[in-house]
């Protein structure tokens, strides 16, 4: 099957690599839609993964073969290549660092072959049903979709609040909806680049703002009646935009970080510890969430349409291209590997 293998330095090279044989409780996917993630593009950018390795974990496709004990799939079956829950003995614990959420550094072992190959191994607990109102295209952005419904879970949001969220990129354009479908009432989005702002506006945003253009402070606390947002969602990772948050949110409110910055990150205290805003950290997703982020797509509360138009699709052999050009994003809204 052909892969695209990272080779360290900011390489990637699609190579043939051996198809994987499913053993007794595993199930072989056919992958046909492959986003790439921030978390991968990171990698790539500051050469975390390791030689060898097989990226990609926000995947969609069929399963084509199953293994001699597998009850529960059958081939044909369309799923997501995660949101399972773990059997007992194999979760955070065994899996990595215990300290840790258990895919915190998945993306750096040189592990079985993951969402930038034509097929993927999976065990039997591993892979989530797409239901049928959800197209394969759609699917494809589960996984970023159930980080966005972990993260606003994660939060003190409340039906009536006000929520800010920092950065329109994929990450950004999804929490901006799933913190409405979490009863957010006004969703104001920060975005500098003009195609990521128009696609706000576009998904409903109650405003979108350029930081670079005026007093962003100001603005924000006159859209939320004097008081700043109750909730500030950081789906940016800039170097300044974590303490932007802090300083924005009300006194009393949260700011719950979703991006990760691989860079220094400075921050003053004294104007958000004047008005005891806390914070907190958002990794990953438990199961629940990829099968929340489903049905948020199947009823409608959550559009990726405007981010997946065809434009957005790239063939296997043009990943090393889109690697590079989100390295450095400017109107970017989602990059899918198309198999």
């Amino acid at each position: 099957m052909r892969a695209a293998v990272y080779k360290g330095e900011q390489v990637l090279q699609v190579e043939d690599i051996p198809d994987p044989v499913p053993g007794p409780s595993q199930v072989v996917m056919r992958v046909k839609y492959s986003a790439i993630c921030g978390t991968d593009v990171h990698a790539f950018m500051y050469d975390l993964a390791q030689p060898g390795a097989v990226m990609g974990h926000e995947y969609t496709g069929t399963i084509v073969d199953v293994g001699a004990d597998i009850t529960r799939w059958k081939t044909g079956d369309r799923v997501v290549g995660g949101g399972g829950h773990p059997p007992p003995g194999t979760g955070s614990a065994t899996r990595t660092n215990p300290r840790f959420n258990y895919r915190t550094m998945g993306f750096q072992q040189n592990a079985r072959p993951r969402g930038y190959a034509e097929y993927v191994l999976l065990e039997e607990w591993e892979p989530t049903p797409v239901p049928d109102d959800v197209t394969d295209e759609q699917a494809a952005l589960c996984e970023p979709c159930a980080v966005t419904v972990h993260a606003v879970r994660l939060s003190d949001l409340k039906l009536g609040d006000a929520a800010v969220v920092l950065g329109a990129g994929p990450i950004g354009l999804l929490c901006m909806q799933t913190a409405r479908a979490g009863g957010a009432t006004s969703v104001i989005v920060s975005e500098p680049a003009p195609g990521r702002a128009d696609a706000a506006r576009r998904l409903g945003a109650d405003a979108v703002l350029n930081p670079l253009d005026g007093d962003l402070d100001a603005q924000v606390v006159e859209l939320t009646g004097g008081t700043g947002p109750q909730v500030v969602f950081e789906c940016a990772a800039a170097p300044s935009t974590l303490e932007q948050a802090l300083d924005l949110s009300a006194r009393g409110g949260q700011v719950v970080m979703i991006a990760i910055a691989w860079e220094p990150t400075p921050i003053i205290p004294p104007n958000w510890m004047a008005r005891e805003v806390r914070m907190q950290s958002s990794f990953g997703t438990q199961p629940e969430d990829w099968r929340i982020a489903l049905e948020l797509m199947r009823t409608g509360r959550v559009s990726v349409d405007h981010m997946l138009n065809a434009t957005n699709f790239v063939q296997l052999e043009g990943i090393q291209g889109a690697f590079e050009a989100l390295c450095h994003p400017t109107n970017e809204l989602q990059v899918v590997v198309e198999f």
